[in-house]
């Protein structure tokens, strides 16, 4: 291989499309900071979504040198130390809701709202990305204590065991949907522990580069 065609495959493997974090909670914080470290590769810009400040109870936040009170989606901004040309985190501290769903422009999308009945507002987000021809990512429960077996594949995929995902087909998500659930959820009496959260960020991060891959090789063929 010439030292162009070595060159030319250098300068092609560098960030590129867009992938939206919708909520950066324990979670969101951490796929973000895997999808900041994405080398050769993965997306140029990160959407971040969350209007939650950071509490006391956070401390996964506080460990890595968060501020009480500072918004969860400025502080995954301040810790990317990249110039903006290369990887930008665009911050938006507030929760998506009908009136601001048109900020989503993910070319993937990853949903991880946590706390109360989230699945009517995942739905929209993740029909909202439908039409707009985004792969969407998210989850249905991750309780456990870290040696789970993690299952992830298209919602189609599933029985009809898992009721957040029996709740998801009744608000229209059938297909085209990547669901990811360790199969324990808060009725089980399991608490989510960071291994847990470790695990579940690295395989939601590895499928959504792989879709963030294809997207951008579509696109480039197109």
């Amino acid at each position: 291989m010439s030292e162009d065609e070595i060159q030319r495959i250098e300068d092609s493997r560098i960030p590129k499309g867009r992938i939206d974090l919708i909520g950066v909670g324990r979670l969101g914080l951490r796929i973000g900071i895997n999808l900041m470290q994405a080398h050769r590769g993965g997306p140029k810009t990160i959407g971040a979504f969350d209007g939650q400040k950071i509490s006391g109870g956070d401390v996964i936040f506080t460990l890595l040198g968060a501020e009480i009170g500072e918004y969860k989606t400025e502080f995954l901004k301040r810790i990317c130390t990249h110039p903006e040309e290369f990887r930008n985190i665009e911050s938006h501290t507030e929760y998506v809701t009908e009136e601001n769903i048109d900020l989503v422009q993910g070319d993937i999308v990853i949903l991880i709202l946590a706390g109360g009945n989230t699945i009517p507002t995942a739905a929209k987000i993740i029909k909202h990305a439908h039409k707009r021809g985004a792969k969407t990512i998210g989850t249905a429960g991750i309780f456990g204590f870290g040696d789970e077996n993690i299952e992830i594949k298209d919602i189609s995929e599933y029985d009809d065991s898992n009721p957040a995902v029996e709740e998801l087909r009744a608000q229209g998500i059938t297909e085209n949907h990547l669901v990811l659930t360790t199969n324990k959820l808060i009725r089980d009496n399991e608490p989510v522990t960071p291994y847990t959260l470790d695990e579940v960020a690295k395989i939601i991060t590895m499928n959504a580069l792989k879709l963030l891959r294809d997207h951008n090789d579509k696109n480039s063929h197109s």
